[in-house]
């Protein structure tokens, strides 16, 4: 890509520009020495584990991760789930009342939400019938201030992939900030576009423990970019905004490479085998592909087999309101024994 047509600068927002970050204690003070006594941060002196303020910038973890995911350190960021880094992105670069977004519904549902809360325009552009990116319309919808595009790849709720040469596309012609929300990445064929950063200085990836590396508790979210941008959210991020507990799970998480993979093969054995008796099962119209944690199904009428199925004690998603998903349902792939029961319950009701 030419570097030519991205101009960083021209993206942040002024009073961002002009910030000047806060400075935690521990961004002053980062020599951890056994032998320092700490009187700087107003902290409980008394040690319970937790007394102390956290690492401001995560260092260990981004380390480990650098080394899983082949990013330097200072091209990653970590926030309190993909939900504040996506907020941040909004606050960075968007002037409320003033620029606007793009968004490819059906989609996840947060970017409307963090864009109406920024308030910044969010320009809807329907995915095509196969669920892919119409890029032709997208760069229709574009002007001056359309700061941000948001492919969410694997997609929520059709959990299929984008064409890779779509994307290109849209990274290459457009001049602003295109993010790609990789919650669902460990579940697919292809590789990760944070192969790709050095290519596209408008790329941002937003990955997460919370799906594959079953972690949706300690809320962990990921951003991957060029250093020019995680510095510009740097400065706006909260200090502590990763807390000691949430700290030490990742990182525990992160090094049993072999539990990890164990349980991503066993949801995409679960995953087929799922498939495979839902396209059985008579009240089932379509099945769509699926490089996600769980399969898109479109019945015949989904409030009353949503219905059906809580009453039997199984709890889906009904996704019919969203965009090009009529009668539609969610199925995230459980456990072999959680499957057994859903699979037993869908053939009762057949």
């Amino acid at each position: 890509m030419s570097t030519s047509i991205f101009n960083l600068d021209r993206l942040v927002r002024e009073n961002v520009s002009k910030l000047k970050p806060y400075s935690s204690a521990r961004d002053e003070f980062k020599d951890f020495n056994k032998d320092m006594i700490f009187l700087d941060a107003n902290e409980n002196p008394y040690n319970n584990g937790v007394n102390r303020y956290p690492d401001p910038q995560q260092i260990t973890l981004k380390q480990h991760l650098s080394t899983a995911k082949r990013v330097p350190t200072d091209q990653i960021l970590l926030g309190n789930g993909s939900d504040e880094v996506l907020d941040l992105l909004f606050r960075a670069f968007c002037e409320p009342k003033k620029d606007n977004v793009i968004t490819l519904p059906p989609t996840y549902g947060m970017y409307s939400v963090l864009a109406a809360t920024n308030d910044i325009a969010n320009r809807e552009v329907l995915l095509t019938e196969s669920f892919q990116p119409n890029v032709t319309q997208i760069l229709e919808q574009v002007d001056h201030q359309t700061k941000m595009i948001f492919l969410c790849s694997p997609n929520n709720p059709t959990a299929n992939s984008f064409e890779p040469e779509k994307i290109s596309e849209l990274l290459e012609s457009f001049k602003g900030i295109v993010v790609v929300d990789e919650a669902y990445v460990d579940f697919m064929e292809g590789e990760s576009w944070s192969t790709k950063l050095h290519d596209y200085p408008n790329l941002v990836i937003i990955q997460t423990l919370s799906k594959a590396y079953g972690l949706a508790g300690i809320r962990l979210g990921i951003c991957y970019a060029s250093a020019a941008i995680i510095a510009v959210l740097n400065k706006i991020k909260p200090p502590y905004n990763v807390n000691e507990l949430t700290q030490k799970k990742a990182l525990e998480r992160i090094l049993d490479t072999d539990s990890i993979q164990k349980e991503i093969n066993s949801i995409l054995t679960e995953r087929e085998g799922l498939s495979k008796v839902l396209l059985q099962v008579g009240f089932v119209d379509k099945i769509f592909p699926t490089e996600a944690n769980f399969i898109l199904a479109r019945v015949d009428d989904a409030d009353k087999r949503y219905d059906q199925l809580i009453k039997k004690g199984i709890v889906v998603r009904n996704r019919s309101t969203q965009a090009l998903c009529e009668n539609t349902l969610r199925f995230t792939v459980g456990t072999p024994a959680e499957n057994k029961k859903l699979i037993a319950a869908l053939k009762d009701l057949a």
